[in-house]
């Protein structure tokens, strides 16, 4: 019995530490330029966009679709970032339940 104990308490702990982590990576902001630089998306580890900025030579009325795929590349790219540091932080702890489907 005391082993299930010790298998309970370190259930529990790692989900405190799974919890410490997702929140900060919720704080966490993530930044992705394209177009050299001429659209620049942020994102937080909640995966919201939170801002995005545009250079205003970035900006041509007769290449509308060329802005638009930029700010696509930019935000795809920033969501990428806070999924592979999402998966990285939470692999570290979860890393030695490859057995227990987690």
């Amino acid at each position: 019995m005391g082993n299930m104990n010790n298998l309970m308490k370190q259930a529990q702990k790692m989900q405190k530490q799974m919890q410490e982590q997702q929140a900060a990576l919720e704080e966490k902001e993530y930044c992705a330029k394209a177009g050299g630089g001429a659209v620049e998306v942020t994102v937080n580890g909640s995966r919201e966009l939170k801002k995005v900025h545009i250079d205003p030579e970035a900006v041509d009325p007769e290449d509308v679709e060329m802005l638009e795929d930029l700010i696509l590349v930019a935000a795809n790219e920033a969501l990428h970032m806070a999924s592979e540091d999402a998966a990285k932080t939470m692999g570290g702890i979860t890393g030695g339940l490859g057995g227990f489907g987690f």
